[in-house]
């Protein structure tokens, strides 16, 4: 009976689709661990999204691209970045090779900003009939958002993060939008939400047609940001150091089904950058993290204040979020909104154990629309102390929290954001949709492997879109990704593959098996079935998987545009 239950559901869920297009929310954090939420084992306060988990769904085995661009191309337009030609970040790579000029016919793939082979989410719902709408952070080339299909944008097209405390970072567009205020003092990630809110309540002023809402917050990504009182009731929680805090998560995650019972502790993952931490004093002999209890009573104590101020940065939004929830629920709006929460890589290492301090940017040289974009690897480390411990997290400083506690916030993986290992590309996805899923799924789990480059697939599925062949003479790419609809039913998302590549880093899915490997280095293999901790290298018993899957990668890399397009031999040799 159980598969005719579930042809049930699957079209239930068909016949809802049909009867109303939904309002579509996606809501995406910066540098979000995999486990940061309470839902999927954290400590840190987030009721509002573990009550949206707790209506919905939670998946465990869905995938970003490994860093902010990338991912946030792959997002939006449903394709792998290297195709829509964010592979990297937002420079262009194909504009800078002495001597040649322009060579961007060769690395299509590098651009630094989204290219006319795709579309945006906004370019393929708006004429489907929804309003179309983005807040928060761009970070696919430095344009404006409503040149690509959204009718109105909050936030900051330029650079990494913001300065929260700078409400010039950020700017409303087309020009001449009401004024919108906040009901205290300055900080984004509320302004972000006032701003969501507003352009909300403004569809209901007219005839009703759905909406679709990107929100991207900024939160938790470096500089790490937020009032006093966010950040104290966190304070004594990290004084336990990183070590008893990977231990507590691991076992929530055991007892909420998140994780098999038999998961192992993964050993502290190494250190990103020696020499950083040679240069701040906290490199190791065995090249990985330290221990906690290892460390000097002053370290601890500035390291206990990072973490706090980013676990107070993940509260914050939380609570943001749950004001957007709530405005859609008095509004009778939350019914027939497919929710997506989720999160653009895992937890940022950058670049060594204690992080890094920055320089906080003159605010007389704010230009509107352009956040923070500091390089960071020649960063200081300041070990705060007595006095200064009480004014991390203000305007003045610009902080990271490192490589110890980002390898904790990523429980129970190994490696960070960057890298194609569980730690650099896993993502909490929670999916919220009370009339597309079914009253008795509601709560549950997913564990089909799915990706960012879903997004796009499923919402044309639900909004019953049409995806368009060309856009202003130009030929959009085919789609890559799957609709998740089937999984809201629990039913199979099938595909033939996944893969990866960042930095050199790179890695393929192919059903349990995974083959990745980091720059330079030889492909490992594991079998996700078994090891989704990447903890048994099993690619010295399986040589001929390992070449037939290294061989899948290759024309993926070629057909993509990872490559230059006058690269010849092993694409995996071009990436060392």
């Amino acid at each position: 009976m159980k598969p005719l239950v579930s042809l049930f559901l699957l079209l239930s869920a068909c016949t809802t689709l049909a009867a109303a297009q939904p309002n579509v929310l996606i809501i995406l954090a910066d540098d979000l661990g995999y486990s940061d939420l309470g839902c999927y084992g954290s400590e840190i306060h987030t009721p509002n999204l573990d009550a949206l988990a707790a209506g919905g769904l939670r998946f465990t085995q869905f995938y970003n691209g490994a860093r902010c661009c990338p991912s946030r191309a792959s997002l939006l337009t449903g394709l792998y970045p290297h195709q829509a030609g964010v592979g990297l970040m937002t420079s262009d790579k194909g504009a800078k090779f002495p001597g040649s000029g322009d060579e961007g016919d060769k690395s299509p793939g590098y651009r630094g900003r989204l290219n006319n082979q795709c579309v945006t989410l906004g370019e393929v719902l708006r004429p489907a009939g929804y309003h179309t709408f983005a807040c928060g952070k761009w970070h696919v080339g430095d344009f404006d958002p409503t040149t690509r299909g959204f009718d109105a944008f909050y936030g900051f097209f330029g650079g990494y993060g913001v300065n929260s405390y700078d409400e010039k970072m950020l700017i409303s567009l087309p020009p001449g939008g009401p004024a919108v205020k906040s009901s205290g003092p300055y900080f984004a990630t509320d302004a972000i939400t006032d701003h969501a809110i507003a352009l909300l309540q403004g569809t209901r002023q007219q005839p009703h047609k759905p909406w679709l809402m990107y929100l991207a917050y900024q939160a938790p990504h470096f500089p790490l940001q937020a009032p006093a009182t966010d950040i104290d009731k966190y304070i004594a929680v990290y004084e336990q150091g990183w070590d008893r805090i990977r231990a507590q998560r691991l076992e929530r995650m055991k007892k909420s089904g998140l994780v098999a019972e038999d998961t192992k502790l993964t050993p502290r993952s190494r250190i990103p950058n020696l020499k950083i931490a040679k240069d701040h004093g906290s490199a190791t002999a065995n090249e990985a993290n330290p221990a906690w209890d290892s460390l000097p009573p002053a370290r601890q104590k500035d390291l206990a204040r990072r973490m706090a101020t980013f676990a107070a940065m993940v509260d914050r939004m939380d609570a943001n979020i749950g004001r957007v929830m709530a405005d859609l629920k008095q509004a009778g709006e939350l019914e027939n909104t497919l929710v997506f929460f989720l999160s653009d890589n895992g937890a940022c290492a950058e670049w060594d154990p204690f992080g890094f301090d920055l320089k906080a940017p003159d605010p007389a040289a704010t230009r509107p629309g352009m956040g923070v974009n500091l390089g960071t690897q020649a960063g200081p480390n300041v070990l705060h102390e007595g006095a200064a411990l009480e004014h991390m997290g203000e305007a003045n400083t610009f902080m990271s929290y490192g490589s110890g506690w980002a390898n904790a916030c990523n429980t129970p993986w190994r490696l960070y954001k960057h890298y194609g290992h569980e730690g650099g590309i896993s993502t909490p996805l929670i999916v919220h949709w009370p009339a597309g899923i079914a009253a008795a799924e509601q709560g549950k789990l997913r564990s089909q492997p799915g990706h960012l480059i879903d997004l796009m697939t499923t919402c044309v599925d639900v909004a019953t879109a049409t995806y368009p062949q060309t856009r202003e003479g130009h030929a959009i790419l085919p789609m890559e990704g799957r609709s998740l609809v089937p999984a809201l039913a629990n039913q199979p998302v099938n595909r033939e593959s996944l893969a990866w590549e960042h930095e050199g880093n790179r890695a393929i899915r192919v059903g349990d098996w995974k083959l990745v490997a980091l720059k330079g280095r030889p492909w490992e293999l594991y079998d996700m079935s078994r090891d989704r901790t990447e903890l048994h290298n099993v690619a010295s018993e399986n040589p001929d998987r390992v070449k037939d899957l290294s061989a899948q990668w290759q024309t993926w890399a070629k057909r993509c545009n990872v490559l230059r397009a006058d690269a010849s031999g092993s694409p995996e040799n071009k990436l060392k």
